[in-house]
């Protein structure tokens, strides 16, 4: 945790997203565990809650607790670790209880860099009908997108609760067409991320300058956006 905030100060970084991590065999980091990472904190985390998609009704009352007993602002599920598409039956009690508590859904978008399969990151059509069976479900889809970066754009164009972060990438990596998303009509759907450990807040923060982004869309890139969709 020293680390961690240490990593985050550097960089100027006020407050970071905590997520566990649940896969088939099991939870690789729970719930709980993010608790306590965000309990050590000194208030520069939140948690965000994993849960065991074959498991419905668990899963569910899992989020509920993670939410209102120890103050997670989101859910997060990485499709690929399951080898099955957002669209699938077993996420959809999830979301529903997205709603009811009013957090985001937030998700993995794009190719796996894992050796998995990676039409589970399809934006279309996976989040595409995910959104229109729940507009009311805020969705944050990371790593952009790549390969299907304009389907991710065209999905956040078409629906005004669908959310693109730039996790896994460092600001010279962004794709051409998601730098003039951002400077145009995207600067309130692009979230900055990091994906650290793997990327760490200044390493994702260089070259930032290059992007040529105004002061109000910077403010909505690393600030404002967040704090509107994760409730900060």
């Amino acid at each position: 945790m020293e680390t961690t905030v240490a990593a985050m100060a550097a960089a100027d970084v006020e407050i970071g997203l905590s997520a566990a991590w649940y896969g088939p065999q099991g939870p690789l980091i729970s719930n709980d565990e993010v608790a306590e990472f965000v309990a050590q904190s000194d208030g520069r985390l939140r948690g965000v809650a994993g849960a065991d998609l074959t498991r419905p009704v668990q899963a569910v009352r899992e989020l509920r607790r993670a939410v209102e007993e120890l103050g997670f602002v989101a859910l997060r599920i990485v499709p690929w670790l399951w080898q099955l598409p957002p669209t699938d039956r077993l996420y959809y009690p999830l979301y529903a209880a997205c709603v009811d508590l009013g957090i985001p859904f937030c998700t993995q978008v794009g190719h796996t860099g894992p050796l998995r399969p990676s039409e589970t990151g399809r934006p279309i059509p996976y989040i595409d009908q995910v959104a229109l069976d729940f507009p009311e479900l805020n969705i944050v889809c990371g790593h952009i997108g790549y390969p299907w970066t304009t389907e991710m754009i065209a999905v956040a164009d078409k629906h005004a609760n669908v959310y693109i972060d730039t996790s896994a990438y460092t600001a010279r990596r962004y794709p051409r067409e998601m730098v003039d998303y951002l400077r145009g009509r995207g600067r309130r759907n692009v979230l900055f991320g990091t994906n650290y450990p793997m990327i760490t807040p200044g390493q994702a923060l260089e070259h930032l300058d290059a992007l040529d982004l105004d002061e109000e869309t910077t403010e909505l890139f690393l600030c404002g956006n967040a704090r509107r969709v994760f409730s900060l």
